[in-house]
């Protein structure tokens, strides 16, 4: 009576391996699942920037309020007639 309840025991365990262990297992589609997932949230991100680069894109090619802006802010240029002033922090 015990060998073959070890026998049935061990054949299911053989057939129990491929589906959490073998390469199509539970385990390797949870970790996909995973992957997955990560990747999504990256690409939205990244979707994000992209939809942000391109009103900038757009902004900078149809108007020169943008590249006024851009040079007012990065090089510090000023039209003329306005006269610049600067203040200096003081450090605490």
């Amino acid at each position: 009576m015990r060998w073959p309840l070890v026998i049935l025991i061990l054949l299911v365990a053989v057939l129990q391996y491929p589906l959490w262990l073998g390469k199509g297992g539970w385990l390797r589609v949870w970790d996909v699942d995973r992957q997955l997932h990560e990747q999504r949230e990256k690409n939205r991100e990244l979707e994000q920037r992209n939809a942000g680069l391109e009103a900038e894109v757009r902004d900078l090619k149809s108007g020169n309020e943008a590249i006024e802006e851009r040079a007012r802010f990065e090089l510090g240029l000023t039209k003329s007639g306005e006269v610049f002033v600067h203040t200096p922090r003081q450090k605490p």
